[in-house]
């Protein structure tokens, strides 16, 4: 009797260490979204001014956020978070690794600040000159607004909304990030 419990205990384990590696890995979009092709990582990387975002659990109670993005000795995407937690009265960073889930020219990437847990970095809106960016993630939880400064033409800002609703997005919940001196 205990033999069979031990195979059973082992294969339950097994299934659920199995299913925790395949989340871990997968990467989802919201149904409709596509994401920007002819990406040029090169024009992509440096820094970011977080416009708009959905809140979530690390980036709560936070203003001033950027991301900046370069290259690791890996070919990989460093990604360096940083903003100013207004309730703690302190400046908060993360750094994480991106990756191309497709081609290198397809604006699909996996972020993770998070060892082997990886989620969707998906650039489904980008104006030509690399100025402006709209990011989902995974899902209709997760969506940034982007600038190379900390604003935003009224006329990008609307194009960016209208197709964030599209793809479902409540945008009611959008948190409209501040910059300024701290």
């Amino acid at each position: 009797m205990n033999k069979k419990i031990t195979i059973l205990v082992t294969a339950s384990i097994a299934a659920v260490a199995a299913s925790l590696s395949l989340t871990a890995c997968s990467i989802t979009m919201p149904k409709g979204a596509k994401v920007v092709t002819g990406f040029n990582a090169d024009k992509y990387l440096g820094k970011w001014y977080e416009i708009a975002r959905f809140d979530f659990i690390h980036g709560k109670d936070m203003d001033n956020t950027t991301a900046e993005y370069s290259y690791n000795e890996d070919g990989s995407i460093k990604v360096v978070n940083r903003g100013y937690n207004y309730k703690k009265g302190k400046w908060t960073e993360a750094i994480g690794k991106a990756k191309f889930v497709d081609e290198t020219t397809v604006g699909k990437l996996k972020v993770s600040f998070f060892s082997v847990f990886y989620s969707g970095y998906n650039i489904v809106e980008l104006d030509k000159d690399y100025k402006y960016a709209l990011v989902v993630g995974k899902n209709t939880d997760y969506m940034w607004i982007l600038s190379r400064t900390p604003e935003i033409p009224e006329d990008v800002k609307e194009k960016y909304l209208k197709t964030a609703a599209s793809l479902g997005y409540d945008l009611d919940r959008l948190v409209w990030v501040k910059h300024g001196n701290r």
